[in-house]
């Protein structure tokens, strides 16, 4: 099996407090080491785990076996959580983005460095993969994909070339569609460490994906679901989608969104309450072990029982 290291666990399961017991929901399984830990941390705690990549149902049937009566798998994105019947639970997870064993496996094509057809999908069997998106979005759609998704400054060169390649082999495989980036945008220079491609394939695989979309409805969903009391944590990975986290837990804590939230307090609802006034961070322990968790920043909050 694939090495996986969940990131930010010890936290993660601070928070949650699965040693109390109760009902538990894991809405990205990935490897599901985040699972594993709630289940071992809390003898009798059960747990929902939902997981959009058909990979995963695979890896939790061991957890069926190791937990029968305290775990449970559903294959889905977490955005479905509004219409599952599922709720009541003591605490929430959410680890965003792709999982090591997504981008460890050439063939599903995350990795730029490894050739792979350019697919780019959570889950392979539903919608399209990054090469059809790439030959048929209008310029608007790329623009939004390149520039705010990737946050890519050159966003004008990158996007000028994807239409120039329409129709050839450039936007077929990760590694011509890398090439072809790094060969209108330039190569490494020191002043960045990234590869020139990287924020273009992260802008495309969020398009594809809608992943913020399915954060935006995924989250609220979640916290409706927890029971007074209840833990939500989210961990997220770049600044789109800790900007989304940010945001609804301000809301939700009856706190100003942003700098330009003006509304008088009389107007605002709490129903949360804070319990990261800033986003947690790994240590240099695990940086130097996991170099994945050097930009996860984790946010919670606690459903109160109460409005005030």
């Amino acid at each position: 099996m694939l090495n996986h290291l969940p990131v930010l666990l010890k936290e993660s399961v601070e928070l949650l407090a699965p040693e109390r017991g109760g009902r538990f929901l894991d809405a990205t399984f990935g490897g599901g080491g985040h699972t594993r830990a709630i289940l071992e941390a809390g003898p009798e705690a059960k747990i929902l785990a939902l997981d959009c990549d058909p990979e995963a149902k695979i890896r939790a049937e061991s957890f069926q076996k190791s937990f029968p009566d305290r775990f449970d798998f559903k294959q889905t994105n977490f955005d479905a959580l509004k219409s599952l019947p599922d709720g009541d639970f003591n605490g929430a997870l959410f680890d965003f983005g792709v999982s090591s064993f997504q981008l460890d496996d050439a063939a599903r094509g995350f990795s730029f460095r490894k050739e792979a057809p350019l697919d780019l999908r959570l889950n392979p069997d539903k919608g399209e993969p990054a090469s059809s998106f790439l030959e048929n979005a209008s310029s608007a759609e790329l623009i939004q994909a390149v520039r705010d998704y990737g946050e890519e400054s050159r966003w004008r060169k990158v996007v000028d070339a994807i239409i120039d390649a329409r129709g050839t082999d450039s936007l077929k495989t990760t590694t011509n569609f890398a090439a072809l980036i790094e060969a209108n945008v330039g190569s490494f220079s020191y002043r960045s460490k990234i590869h020139p491609a990287t924020r273009t394939f992260q802008g495309i695989r969020i398009a594809v994906n809608d992943e913020l979309g399915v954060i935006e409805r995924g989250l609220p969903a979640a916290f409706e679901k927890l029971i007074p009391g209840g833990v939500l944590v989210a961990i997220s990975f770049h600044s789109l989608e800790d900007r989304i986290v940010k945001r609804l837990f301000k809301r939700l804590a009856g706190r100003p969104e942003h700098g330009r939230d003006s509304r008088p307090q009389d107007e605002r609802v709490r129903l949360a309450e804070l319990l990261t006034r800033k986003p947690v961070t790994a240590s240099d322990e695990e940086v130097a072990s996991n170099p994945r968790s050097r930009s996860a920043k984790l946010r919670a909050i606690r459903k109160l029982a109460v409005v005030n």
